[in-house]
């Protein structure tokens, strides 16, 4: 066996490798061979081809077999689905590797650690699918990623697992709803260093805006701990935003900055058998940003530079969706994963629908969260904690029903395309739920804390994510309609159109208007919006003797290092 073929270096392969390496690994070492130089650091490995996957199926006879049970599935009936996928992935999982594929992962697995002077380190194993990160689709979060795998049995039982996960219930569902051929798409393997965030802080970070596709800034998501706590939607991260055109002239252009819930984080496990656990995040910790300013600056330094990186490369804007993490050991940033973002780039902003409340003075709002998306949703409530058919037994979730739960995550594909809206308690706006969210269409309103306690099923709500940045669910059936403009159509004029921008939260989605600026953005209204209270009550308040005031202030100023500080930088 001629193993050359189904092994690569990381920073051998490049964009034009993808259908051996599949879009994420093709990206991983595009960015090691162009933007090193430019300090942007990226862990090594390398990489187990398509090639490699195809004939670990050939070997086991497998081609025929798992046909047969995905074209078996019926993909209305989520029961089906479930059974097809488990049994699909079961046959992989089961299978076996000819020997000297084996043998030469694990090698290869040996040299990797000998870089880093270990007899066996610890590596991130990331699946990366041929049909990842196309213009049409993003397909994150359909294949699987496991962390902190250490040892040659460890390692090939991951690999293994990464091939079956190629047939999760979410991707064989998302493959259907964009018409891929299941079996056209292969997969590849990343055997990446893992970088110690488990004693740091990770996240993700978009080079626009994740709601409006507004184009000029970067928005970063935070916690502590390895990053898939973002990325499953465990926790409400820490929330920055940069502004780019500043950023560019060299000043640290930060310009706001959200304390998230960060009550969770993973870290690396104790033993073999447990790679990774989920603790509690002491109470102090989570009233302190994970990134200080300097390292905000930083990492959205590196995203624009990517982005920019990308879009010369493709000949078109490229916006990116980037994974980062902190080495909590030499306190070193790195990127881990970067793809195009595919939402907001491919959206024809000629044409805008708005979704509009209609007046109603007595509209009684039940909790607010983070919105998803721009729409408004209505219907009965159906509270689901678990797709599992033995924990929902007699629930029948119908289409146009709101789906509560405490978070989502792309395993819920199946159901979220049949909500009208979708709330959660956990999450933030650039875990995969939000995504896939955003993909389908579907409103949602995540990080509302105390959802499934608030509602109960049957009940009749409103989700309203058309009100700037904070979603609104409403007791009740509450009027909307939608107003649609075609802006090609608008007359010509001559006189400069600048905006009057009352709430300073739709400022980026109001961006894509036809306008010459913003006319005027009055100052109590920005102070209202986001320093919540009056600058004098602020610097004040402990003079006034008002506890409840004063109790007020020191939730509001969190993470800050005192009341002038949460002013000046806000």
């Amino acid at each position: 066996m001629n193993t050359s073929v189904y092994l690569a270096d990381l920073h051998k392969v490049g964009m034009n490798d993808i259908e051996q390496v599949g879009g994420k690994n093709a990206s991983l070492g595009e960015m090691l061979q162009n933007l090193s130089q430019l300090g942007i650091q990226i862990p090594g490995g390398f990489v187990i081809t398509v090639a490699a996957y195809r004939e670990f199926i050939r070997y086991n006879n497998l081609d025929e077999e798992i046909r047969k049970v995905i074209n078996d599935i019926k993909l209305d009936d989520i029961e089906s689905l479930r059974r097809g996928g488990l049994l699909a992935r079961q046959l992989l999982k089961n299978a076996k590797f000819p020997r000297e594929l084996s043998d030469a992962i694990i090698e290869k697995y040996h040299e990797l650690s000998q870089v880093y002077g270990q007899e066996i380190t610890d590596v991130a194993v990331r699946s990366s699918a041929t049909a990842e990160d196309l213009p049409d689709a993003s397909f994150a979060g359909q294949q699987e990623t496991y962390l902190n795998v250490r040892g040659p049995a460890p390692l090939m039982n991951a690999v293994r697992n990464c091939f079956a996960s190629i047939f999760t219930d979410r991707a064989i569902s998302y493959r259907q709803s964009f018409g891929y051929d299941h079996f056209s798409i292969g997969l590849s393997v990343c055997i990446q260093k893992m970088v110690r965030s488990d004693l740091g802080a990770s996240g993700v970070g978009f080079s626009l805006d994740t709601e409006s596709g507004f184009k000029d800034v970067v928005v970063i998501n935070a916690s502590f701990g390895l990053g898939e706590m973002i990325v499953q939607g465990s926790v409400s991260p820490d929330e920055y935003i940069v502004f780019k055109p500043t950023l560019e002239k060299g000043f640290s252009s930060i310009i706001e900055k959200k304390l998230g819930k960060k009550d969770l984080m993973m870290v690396y496990g104790d033993n073999p058998d447990e790679r990774v656990k989920i603790i509690q995040v002491e109470k102090p910790l989570q009233q302190r940003y994970c990134l200080s300013d300097d390292r905000i600056v930083q990492l959205a330094k590196w995203i624009t530079s990517i982005e920019k990186y990308y879009s010369k490369l493709k000949g078109y804007w490229c916006p990116m969706d980037v994974e980062w993490a902190i080495d909590g050991l030499s306190k070193e940033l790195f990127i881990v994963q970067a793809r195009p973002e595919t939402i907001h780039s491919q959206k024809d902003f000629s044409k805008i629908t708005e979704y509009v409340m209609e007046p109603d003075a007595n509209r009684k709002t039940l909790f607010k969260g983070i919105a998803v998306g721009d729409k408004i949703g209505a219907g009965k409530v159906s509270i689901l904690f678990s797709l599992d058919k033995r924990v929902t037994e007699g629930h029948v979730f119908e289409n146009g029903d709101v789906l509560v739960t405490d978070m989502t995550d792309p395993d819920w594909e199946p159901i979220m395309k049949k909500a009208s809206a979708i709330i959660t308690n956990k999450g933030g706006r650039t875990c995969h739920a939000a995504i896939v969210a955003r993909e389908l269409g579907v409103p949602a309103i995540v990080g509302c804390v105390d959802a499934t306690e608030i509602l109960n099923t049957g009940q009749l709500v409103t989700a309203s994510c058309a009100e700037g940045d904070e979603g609104i669910v409403y007791e009740g059936i509450v009027p909307f309609k939608t107003l649609e403009t075609n802006l090609a159509e608008l007359p010509k004029v001559k006189t400069p159109i600048m905006l009057n921008v009352a709430s300073p939260n739709l400022a980026f989605k109001f961006s894509h208007l036809p306008n010459a600026g913003v006319g005027l953005a009055r100052e109590e209204f920005i102070i209202n919006n986001f320093i919540q209270v009056h600058p004098l009550a602020l610097m004040q308040h402990k003079s006034l003797g008002d506890a409840e005031l004063s109790n007020a202030i020191h939730k509001m100023i969190l993470g800050f290092t005192n009341e002038e500080d949460f002013l000046s930088k806000n």
